[in-house]
């Protein structure tokens, strides 16, 4: 969730995005900034954060530096969150899905002549959580924009939005974060170097994750979840167990640390392992978690109870005997030492 209001002068892209934020500002200058965006990367690397940069560099009146000025009446509108030319939209609270109501007012803001002259700006974030309903209407807005409109789309799985909507927006792949970068960025936060590890390790390289465990503490609670993970693989935890180690985690959370334990496991794994027949069963599990959250971020309300039983039943069955089991079993020794 971004805060609207109460932002900073200045929005500026973070460390590992200055290539990209390079290209878009060469894109703006020469006048090639498509009115349908569509920046892709994994979750918590900060696309939104980047949206949010660019959005209130269209909005400025005086830019500098590459970036919004921080002074002019649209900044100071811009970061108390009353810009009259700024929507964003994502999903309302305890909903996950950005329904068709919203963006039906989106479309209709977008055909308005903008209030300050300048720009209009519009992101949906994620743009992944809108309902079939909801990507469909705004199908006309990316195909024929308004004058002087942009419409930034956040993402964080690309093939979940319909191809109709991929189509009519250029997409920006978003350099993945450098290890470096992120730890750098994280001290400032932490520091302490071993600290910013630690946390980076534990949340696969995001370092907004990372961020979020730092300052909600909670960072030794999914280390937790994830040695029952672990525990599931070498006989030490049951399901039972396991799955009442999960019991306050949402499902997202869930499937999120389950989907983080297998791509950990697959990408580490040696190729010879990969087609064996556990090998093969990771690759399915994956692909069912992988489907499941998809299906969650859509709107879907599964029973959680069953999804967790039944996926840790899979998780130590399938991968608990032999070499993909010992495999996983070393990948966080120095996250949780």
């Amino acid at each position: 969730m971004v805060e609207l209001s109460g932002l900073p002068e200045v929005s500026a892209p973070l460390p590992w995005q200055a290539q990209d934020w390079s290209q878009l500002n060469q894109q703006l200058a020469n006048g090639l900034l498509p009115h349908a965006l569509l920046l892709a990367g994994n979750q918590y690397t900060g696309k939104a954060r980047l949206a949010m940069a660019l959005s209130r560099l269209l909005l400025c009146h005086q830019p500098s530096g590459g970036l919004n000025c921080g002074h002019c009446h649209a900044c100071q509108l811009s970061a108390s969150g009353n810009h009259g030319d700024f929507r964003w939209l994502q999903p309302e609270e305890k909903s996950r899905v950005i329904k068709i109501d919203q963006v039906r007012s989106v479309v209709e803001f977008t055909n308005k002549t903008a209030g300050l002259g300048q720009r209009k700006v519009v992101v949906l974030a994620p743009a992944d959580s809108m309902n079939v309903n909801a990507a469909n209407a705004l199908l006309k807005s990316l195909e024929e924009p308004a004058a002087d409109t942009y419409l930034l789309l956040v993402c964080h799985r690309l093939h979940s939005l319909p191809a109709t909507v991929r189509s009519r927006c250029q997409i920006l792949k978003l350099t993945v974060p450098d290890a470096q970068q992120c730890l750098a960025w994280l001290d400032q936060a932490t520091g302490e170097r071993e600290q910013s590890e630690r946390l980076l390790a534990l949340a696969d390289g995001r370092p907004l994750l990372a961020e979020q465990l730092f300052q909600d503490d909670t960072a030794d609670a999914l280390a937790k979840l994830r040695r029952a993970l672990q525990g599931l693989l070498t006989g030490r935890v049951s399901v039972p167990e396991a799955a009442a180690l999960f019991a306050a985690a949402s499902v997202e959370e869930f499937l999120a640390q389950l989907a983080g334990e297998l791509q950990v496991l697959l990408r580490r794994t040696q190729d010879q392992q990969l087609t064996s027949r556990q090998g093969r069963a990771a690759f399915v599990l994956w692909d069912e978690v992988l489907r499941l959250q998809r299906a969650v971020s859509a709107g879907a309300n599964p029973n959680k109870q069953v999804i967790v039983d039944a996926l840790l039943v899979k998780f130590g069955r399938e991968l608990g005997d032999g070499p993909l089991g010992d495999n996983i079993q070393t990948l966080r020794g120095d996250v949780h030492a």
